[in-house]
């Protein structure tokens, strides 16, 4: 079985839909499906406005055809909803071909905070843009609960999984022995960084990732170490050196970082929103309130060996079957159901090309 992921979140980008679908992928393979990916690093492409590290594929429908016709997956799935994500939707519509979506990116809250767009126009043409698939997949409870109250339909869980072998405690203590806070991610407005940052706290608060607010940042709060972005043995060993993440972003529809750091045995302090209240127990694997610094500070009482025990039950290799199992339902039991329609006419059958 072959499945084609349209995306436009790929590298060079270092973020949470990339490493999913990347960690996806290894675990499909071993069980014999094949996932290729459609990315922006196949067309002509031009920078995001106000983020230069994201780029923006122009349309190229011959590039898109070519690709499709050549791959002939057998399941198509659209990861984000910007030039690649629908391209992919009108090829499909088109052809009468179902296909499943995701939902990563909360950007009616982005753009509005960004660019000043009614989250209701955002809302609206995401709403068009998912009630074309045949499933769309979400990461949490709160989330499936608050799209569906929004009029999106077909909602699908999908949860996500951690490297419990690289995100693990480890005898390291990179930044000081006094308490250390850390935030692990990009480095951008939507993030809330500057709430973390401004909170009075005892020892040292530490920022790991890279982004458009970096400089900016750095700048404002001299007495925070910003270490850059980091990957793989490095990242594990900033998240271990912690002793608590503080995560203030309220517009995250995961949090995959808030898995790294219970995997790594770092309790949480975070917002009761949607991410947080669906992957932390309070008072076990971490605090949420609506006072950061009263979390943070009570977060620092847990016991870091219960925190690392319940990430274990985020496993990559159920994420994947999951994923697997919404594409089985959705595509191909509206496939039948679409060659049934074709059989009685009901259904005009697209011109070759």
């Amino acid at each position: 079985m072959r499945i084609l992921v349209a995306t436009d979140a790929w590298h060079p980008q270092v973020n949470g839909v990339v490493r999913t679908y990347e960690r996806v992928a290894q675990e499909l393979k071993a069980l014999g499906i094949e996932l290729s990916v459609l990315a922006p690093h196949e067309f002509r492409n031009v920078a995001c406005p106000t983020y230069s590290e994201i780029r923006l594929a122009v349309p190229g429908w011959r590039r898109l055809t070519q690709r499709l016709l050549a791959e002939k997956p057998d399941a198509v799935h659209i990861a984000t909803e910007g030039p690649i994500g629908w391209m992919a939707r009108s090829y499909c519509r088109a052809r009468a071909i179902p296909f499943t979506t995701s939902f990563h990116t909360r950007f009616p809250e982005y753009l509005a905070q960004r660019f000043a767009i009614p989250t209701s126009w955002t809302t609206a043409v995401l709403r068009r843009f998912h009630s074309a698939g045949s499933g769309l997949m979400v990461a949490t409870p709160s989330l499936a609960r608050e799209l569906e109250a929004q009029g999106f339909a077909r909602v699908m869980p999908w949860t996500r999984g951690v490297d419990t072998e690289l995100f693990r405690p480890r005898p390291v203590r990179h930044f000081g022995g006094g308490p250390v806070f850390i935030y692990v991610g990009r480095i951008a407005a939507e993030k809330s960084i500057e709430a973390f940052l401004a909170l009075d706290l005892p020892g040292r608060k530490v920022v790991v990732g890279g982004g458009p607010q970096l400089a900016e940042l750095k700048a404002r709060y001299p007495d925070a170490l910003f270490t850059g972005k980091k990957t793989d043995a490095a990242l594990a060993e900033c998240y271990a050196s912690a002793d608590v993440f503080v995560f203030p972003s309220r517009t995250d529809t995961f949090g995959m970082v808030l898995l790294e750091a219970m995997a790594s045995g770092v309790p949480i302090a975070a917002l009761p929103v949607t991410g947080p209240k669906d992957i932390v127990t309070p008072g076990e694997t971490g605090v949420l309130s609506e006072s950061l610094r009263e979390a943070a500070l009570a977060a620092l009482s847990l016991d870091r060996a219960r925190v690392r025990a319940k990430a274990l039950e985020f496993s990559w290799e159920n994420a994947a079957r999951l994923f697997l199992a919404n594409i089985t339902s959705a595509c191909f039991k509206e496939s039948a159901r679409t060659q049934k329609l074709r059989a009685l006419r009901l259904v005009k059958t697209p011109r070759r090309h």
